[in-house]
């Protein structure tokens, strides 16, 4: 019987980490697939997109305003109390400036038919159906924008990681080097010729160096968290990142390149915004102009003193309209004025931003290729600089096995080549920030 009841409960644990090992999926991700990725998932991206959708059904709300308005209507009335007039008695041979009540009409009336209205002009709904085209054209350029902002900012995450894993591989070999370091100097202070303190602060060096890989171990485990959720997915999965870092496609042509300002997807929305802004002028000014409509009307009723409505070669009365009406504006206390002042202001500012973001592009790829230049200069120098650094910490190392020289230089030499490949990741950092950004406001992105 317990026998029966381990392997039950062995089976229901290999169930469940069946099922929480399929629930889990992993994602080996490029730059671009991330981004692809993102870009698919973002709730902010689904929303700027289900804005356009938005916007068609607005367009076909706007369309309907053109199209027959056809509406149909039925009424039974049932008069509790019919209602009294008074005529004169007079007419009926009575005392003058006297009256007398009588009532008129049935008990039971009915009545059951339908209206047809057509605009046959109406400047607003005129230009309300020209705007449409350009209206699509605002959400969707909007949605861009969004798009290229989660996909700037993905790329940044993205490859500050590679950043962070680059700098892994560099603490790992500062930590096989003080493992070196550390096995040497013991075997020195057996020898009699190192004392016990030399190997302390050696392992000292060693476990900084160890904590100092887990800080940045967790950081880029934080990193990957926050990757994940900028890109919508699930916590649950693992993202592994394969892209590199390749500081030969960083140096291509960047700095040498032109830019259009037609090519920012915020430039392009701003345009299109003039044109909206424009059409709400017209739309205004039209809104001055007589509107004129069409409309039919046909009805059929009854009068009954009993409900015998749905019997037949019963009497129908029919009546039936068809007109036209104008719609004359005359005097609004200075409304439609102000609306067309207040549109044409709202145009002037959003011309005014135009040339704000002109200004801003030149700024921003200018900054973008300054920083980058800096920072693809100083990537030189500290690349450089470790190659150098290592050889002193070589050079430093051998003269103390030697007994030449003193820990305390060696540790000066790590701390000096610790500097340098510090200085080496920010500046490739640096240059892939810079790169984006450029990228990002000449519209290449």
């Amino acid at each position: 019987m317990k026998t029966n009841r381990a392997i039950k409960f062995l089976l229901f644990i290999l169930s469940f980490a069946y099922t929480k090992s399929f629930a889990q999926q992993t994602n080996a991700f490029t730059a671009k697939q991330a981004v692809e990725y993102a870009l698919k998932n973002s709730v902010q991206v689904k929303n700027a997109l289900l804005d356009i959708q938005i916007q068609r059904q607005t367009n076909k709300e706007i369309t309907a305003a053109a199209f027959p308005q056809i509406n149909g209507n039925v009424s039974i009335n049932d008069y509790l109390s019919i209602p009294t007039s008074l005529i004169p008695a007079q007419f009926t041979g009575g005392t003058p400036g006297t009256f007398i009540p009588l009532k008129f009409g049935t008990k039971y009336n009915t009545s059951f038919g339908g209206d047809l209205q057509q605009i046959l002009f109406d400047g607003q709904v005129f230009v309300g159906l020209m705007a449409r085209k350009r209206a699509i054209e605002f959400s969707t350029k909007t949605a861009g924008v969004t798009q290229e902002m989660i996909k700037a900012n993905v790329y940044k995450i993205y490859y500050q990681l590679a950043v962070g894993y680059k700098q892994i591989e560099s603490i790992d070999a500062n930590i096989a080097r003080f493992e070196k370091l550390l096995h040497d100097t013991k075997e020195i202070y057996k020898n009699g010729f190192a004392e016990k303190l030399d190997v302390d602060k050696v392992e000292v060096q060693l476990n900084n160096l160890n904590t100092e890989k887990l800080k940045a171990q967790n950081q880029l485990e934080a990193g990957l968290e926050a990757l994940k959720f900028l890109m919508s997915m699930p916590q649950k999965d693992k993202l592994i990142l394969t892209d590199s870092l390749n500081e030969e496609e960083l140096k291509s042509n960047t700095l040498n390149e032109t830019y259009n300002y037609s090519d920012r997807k915020e430039f392009q929305l701003l345009t299109i915004g003039s044109k909206l802004y424009e059409f709400n002028v017209r739309r205004y000014k039209l809104s001055k102009l007589p509107v004129v409509s069409g409309f039919v009307n046909y009805s059929k009723n009854a009068q009954r003193q009993t409900f015998d409505f749905f019997k037949i070669n019963q009497q129908w009365f029919t009546t039936s309209i068809i007109g036209l009406k104008i719609n004359v504006p005359i005097f609004d206390g200075g409304a439609k004025n102000a609306r067309i002042e207040k549109a044409k202001l709202e145009l002037q500012k959003n011309t005014n931003n135009i040339e704000q973001l002109k200004l801003s592009i030149d700024n921003d790829v200018e900054q973008s290729r300054l920083k980058m230049k800096t920072a693809l200069a100083t990537m030189e120098s500290q690349k450089r600089n470790i190659q150098l650094a290592e050889q002193v910490y070589k050079t430093t190392k051998l003269k103390y096995e030697q007994g030449l020289g003193s820990n305390q230089e060696i540790y000066n030499a790590q701390t000096e080549l610790k500097v340098a490949q510090n200085n080496y990741y920010s500046s490739l950092y640096d240059a892939i920030t810079a790169k984006i950004d450029y990228l990002k406001a000449a519209g290449k992105l």
